[in-house]
């Protein structure tokens, strides 16, 4: 995980103490320096594992919950990942607002892609690429099973891998993968961070939430991302 280790020994402002947590139905906002977002994982398996410390999460400093993401506990990751955007400060001038659809899109056109994880934007991808191939661990009709990405990745000119590879911890085999390809990160997990260049991604498509308040009335209502993105989250793009 040494990706991931990167980005937290990146973070600063250790001490800021954690203001609030919300696990919701889709996605986890802790509030710390600012509001992070991250999808929120649990286990496939009955009973569900608890989280460490339950009750106490906001006695913590947002240091101490992001090394949750290093759990195998998805839950506890989940939340980990979502300390981990409350503490980044994004450099905006090195982003600009754009959909990772777009650059996708463009980069795309003519050529061999794959997505890792099924995004509300696939059909309009395989009107572009010469070939696509869609990757989910809980394939939808047309996708193909997680384990179909050492076959496939190599084939690709440009790769979308879902930012919640950081929570299940599949995201340094990926990218062994994709050598040579185009790679974007892609989705509001994804750490708005420059350490993740020196891992050969070229393109760091996430979000900043700007009406916290907003987003937590949201998700604590069961948004979807599409939903919520009109509400409270501005979609930044941060380019090698």
């Amino acid at each position: 995980m040494k990706v991931l280790d990167d980005v937290i020994d990146s973070l600063t402002h250790r001490e800021t103490k954690v203001r609030g947590i919300h696990v919701c139905a889709n996605w986890t906002a802790v509030l710390s320096r600012y509001c992070g977002l991250a999808s929120t994982f649990k286990e496939e398996v009955r009973p569900h594992k608890g989280v460490k410390d339950v009750g106490h999460l906001t006695e913590k400093s947002a240091f101490e919950l992001a090394l949750y993401s290093r759990s195998e506990n998805l839950l506890e990751a989940s939340i980990g990942m979502a300390a981990i955007n409350s503490l980044i400060d994004i450099d905006e001038s090195m982003c600009v607002e754009a959909n990772a659809y777009e650059i996708l899109l463009e980069k795309g056109r003519g050529k061999n892609v794959a997505v890792v994880g099924h995004f509300p934007f696939i059909s309009m991808l395989k009107e572009s690429a010469k070939n696509l191939w869609v990757i989910e661990k809980r394939p939808l009709k047309g996708d193909l099973p997680e384990d179909a990405a050492e076959e496939i990745l190599p084939q690709c000119d440009v790769v979308g891998i879902t930012g919640t590879a950081f929570i299940n911890h599949t995201l340094e085999g990926l990218l062994v993968q994709c050598k040579g390809s185009f790679i974007s990160l892609v989705g509001p997990t994804t750490p708005l961070t420059p350490v993740l260049f020196d891992y050969g991604i070229d393109v760091i498509s996430g979000s900043k939430v700007v009406e916290p308040q907003e987003v937590i009335r949201f998700i604590s209502q069961g948004a979807t991302f599409q939903e919520l993105h009109h509400h409270g989250v501005k979609l930044l793009t941060m380019m090698r």
